[in-house]
């Protein structure tokens, strides 16, 4: 037994989760959420409630008990949350926990050996049956004592366990009385706050990535600019575009997606309905992102300049949805810098029935996937 006034013991040698070799006096098993044991994070958005749970368990009969601690961005750790067996005798400790803001956070499960609810079980035997009373009541009178170390001062909480620790020792009143004293509500919820802990085992912290509440759910639009034009100028533009925003917010879209908004490459440019060949007026398909005009870093001339963009940008967050980009790293052999490798290819086969110029079409095309095209600045 520790004597009264001592520094709390260090905690225990993380619990072993197979990347530690060792194992804590008290096992803390099968951390969940987990993804790929620990190797990914968890994810979770600001508010949100989830459950934390552990197997922990101990040798003999002593009580056990554990917390959930959650450590935000910085490091720091919140107060810990106190873990409930969730079925009886699994062994299978949980609590709901809710993060803050967003960031990369982390959190671990403690379990401990509670002394004081050991003691509480066994006086509630023995003080009935006259068992060794005065031995048992000055047990709970040095546990309470050891208690009030770690209740912080000037909060008006330590003089609630110093009266239950003086009703303890007052031999003049009954065993029963003596035992009930140190067994009220205030002193429970005293307990509850700032329990005495022994043989405290930390299990290894788990990453957290916690995201914005848009994270999580929302509802999509998606949105191609150039559709909406006018009799005069058939291809749309950012400003002719911001005027459908009102009608899409009255539908209660969060979010409104647009396809790449960059130049749109000349070479085997597609026509309508996906065809192999393109008419004068045909604008081709937006991801396929390039030109002389300008590659990922450009705007579409026929959609507007980057004031145009900020302007739409601008009316959707009046009226409360974001704007999503498609980032498309594929692009035409017209872009900028681009240059041809053949790392990594996949083509598709060809069908007898095609032509040598459509499967030479068929292989040029390829090229605008990630793996067979290198954006260089």
């Amino acid at each position: 037994m520790r004597p009264v006034g001592t520094a709390p013991p260090a905690p225990e040698p993380p619990s072993a989760d197979g990347t530690s070799p060792g194992i804590g006096r008290i096992p803390v098993l099968d951390v969940r959420p987990v993804v790929q044991h620990g190797h990914r994070s968890a994810k979770a958005v600001t508010g949100e409630a989830f459950e934390v749970s552990a197997i922990v368990f101990r040798e003999g009969h002593d009580a056990v008990a554990a917390n959930a601690v959650l450590y935000d961005p910085d490091g720091r750790p919140g107060p810990w949350t106190p873990m409930r067996e969730l079925t009886p005798g699994s062994d299978r400790w949980g609590a709901t926990v809710t993060p803050g803001a967003p960031g990369r956070w982390t959190y671990t499960v403690e379990a401990w050996s509670d002394p004081v609810t050991t003691w509480r079980h066994h006086a509630r035997i023995k003080i009935p049956a006259g068992m060794d009373t005065d031995l048992v009541l000055e047990e709970g009178a040095r546990l309470y004592e050891r208690a009030i170390t770690g209740v912080p001062k000037g909060k008006g909480l330590r003089p609630v366990l110093r009266a239950a620790v003086t009703a303890l020792r007052d031999e003049t009143r009954p065993p029963m009385s003596r035992l009930a004293a140190a067994l009220t509500p205030e002193v429970d919820k005293v307990l509850a706050r700032y329990p005495l802990r022994e043989l405290v085992t930390a299990a290894e912290p788990r990453p957290l990535l916690v995201e914005r509440e848009r994270a999580l759910y929302g509802a999509w639009y998606e949105f191609f600019p150039r559709s909406e034009g006018t009799p005069a100028q058939p291809h749309g533009t950012f400003r002719t575009a911001a005027k459908r925003l009102d009608g899409i917010a009255a539908m209660g879209f969060d979010v409104v997606y647009l396809p790449p908004i960059h130049p749109i490459g000349t070479t085997f440019r597609k026509g309508p309905n996906n065809t192999l060949s393109a008419g004068r007026e045909d604008v081709g398909v937006p991801w396929a992102i390039g030109s002389p005009e300008g590659g990922h870093d450009a705007i579409h001339p026929q959609l507007g300049t980057l004031e145009d963009f900020d302007a739409f940008v601008t009316r959707a967050a009046e009226l409360g949805m974001e704007i999503a980009l498609d980032f498309a790293l594929q692009c035409s052999p017209t872009t900028p810098g681009w240059r041809s490798t053949r790392s990594g290819s996949t083509t598709a086969p060809t069908g007898p029935s095609r032509t040598r110029r459509t499967r030479r079409r068929s292989t040029r095309t390829s090229t605008r996937s990630p793996s067979t095209a290198t954006w260089t600045a």
